[in-house]
């Protein structure tokens, strides 16, 4: 009889793992569901551009029926409410799912870390819809400061300094002046502020990199406050922990990430942040037949610090998982989680970027970008998407 395979979320980990495990197994062996609230795939690594209107929402989104086509997968759109791993069986919104094995691959929430007024009134940046959302905020801010002539309308601050916070200042820096000139508003009044509570940007990257990144982004006009934590937000106004305040009416918060409250409250092992403990072969602790990936997890890596959440690592994550389920069902011998770190990019907007390939190359400017760019092409033609993109 055929096992059953119920796959949560269909980002970059649980997507790969339905279709990796589509390929190793045949109709009779297994049923495989895939669960996602949405009918797309996201390209999340790609928000920082229709979140300032360099893309729109169709160049970042992939209909996941599209992706699937005539494969073995039963796509299922509905949102997951609770997972009772005794009786093996998924609570969604509108149905109920019992399974053999189960991935959960859903992602992670905004981690806020305590500070006062910072959910209430900041953006995020972890959907097509919140970039949606940010984008019509900034042309209306823009639009509506001649009736006003409020500065704090101009004024945009960044929370956070890691990948997805350079590389959407990257991207604000190279829009903003066109949006200035498109709806009369002065240049010279638009502040761009990035706000980081460690001592550099970019941490965890090269040096010189980072040092390239930061003079290419300063030179565009960007305002850089580092070591300086945000300690409270109110409606229209920012406070630092130096004592200092901004004035502005958006804050975007792109500082952190933690688990989501499903993971935990189904009694998954968890670190402090909520995200769940797994095995070497990616399965929760003290559970066999329920793997764990993507963001949703916390992996160490052997320099001691956590993997990274990035695509590259999540997509690693699903193809391990996709394995080690077929591994089990076999009696086979599982492949413990060591991934191939392909380097990093991160993209300044202007056709530009830094990065890290493999151990020793770097690169910068539009080489970089370009490797970016090519990085892209080789997931989507991974997904088997790249005509449909």
């Amino acid at each position: 009889m055929a096992k059953k395979v119920v796959i949560l979320g269909a980002g970059y980990a649980g997507l790969v793992c339905a279709l990796e495990l589509n390929k190793l197994t045949t109709a009779q062996e297994v049923e495989i569901i895939l669960v996602n609230k949405h009918e797309y795939h996201q390209l999340v690594t790609q928000l920082h551009e229709p979140a300032v209107g360099a893309k729109e929402e169709k160049d970042v989104t992939l209909s996941i029926n599209s992706i699937l086509g005539a494969k073995k997968v039963k796509f299922v759109k509905d949102v997951v409410v609770s997972i009772d791993n005794e009786a093996k069986e998924v609570k969604l919104e509108n149905s109920k799912l019992s399974y053999d094995y189960l991935v959960v691959a859903l992602g992670s929430e905004t981690e806020y870390f305590g500070i006062p007024g910072l959910k209430e009134y900041s953006f995020t940046l972890k959907s097509v819809n919140q970039a949606n959302r940010i984008r019509e905020h900034i042309e209306n801010c823009l639009k509506t400061y001649s009736q006003d002539k409020k500065d704090s309308k101009l004024t945009f601050v960044v929370g956070g300094a890691g990948f997805t916070g350079i590389e959407l200042v990257g991207e604000l820096a190279d829009m903003l002046p066109v949006l200035a000139q498109k709806h009369n508003v002065p240049k010279d009044k638009i502040k761009l502020i990035n706000v980081e509570a460690a001592p550099m940007i970019l941490p965890g990257f090269d040096e010189e990199l980072v040092s390239v990144a930061k003079k290419s982004l300063e030179a565009r006009g960007v305002q850089f406050i580092i070591g300086t934590p945000v300690v409270q937000v109110e409606p229209g106004i920012v406070h630092l922990k130096s004592g200092d305040t901004i004035p502005t009416e958006t804050m975007i918060w792109t500082g952190g990430v933690r688990g989501v409250p499903v993971v935990a409250e189904a009694g998954f092992e968890t670190e402090p942040r909520g995200r769940a403990k797994v095995d070497e072969y990616m399965r929760a602790v003290g559970h066999e037949d329920v793997w764990i990936i993507g963001d949703s997890c916390f992996v160490l890596a052997p320099n001691g610090r956590p993997y990274p959440p990035t695509a590259q690592i999540s997509t690693q994550m699903g193809e391990n998982a996709a394995v080690n389920i077929y591994s089990t069902m076999k009696h086979m011998k599982k492949e413990k989680f060591d991934p191939v770190l392909l380097g990093a990019v991160a993209s300044l907007g202007r056709k530009e970027a830094i990065g890290s390939i493999g151990n020793k190359m770097k690169a910068k400017g539009w080489l970089a970008y370009r490797v970016k760019d090519a990085s892209k092409y080789r997931y989507l033609a991974k997904i088997g998407a790249l005509l449909k993109s």
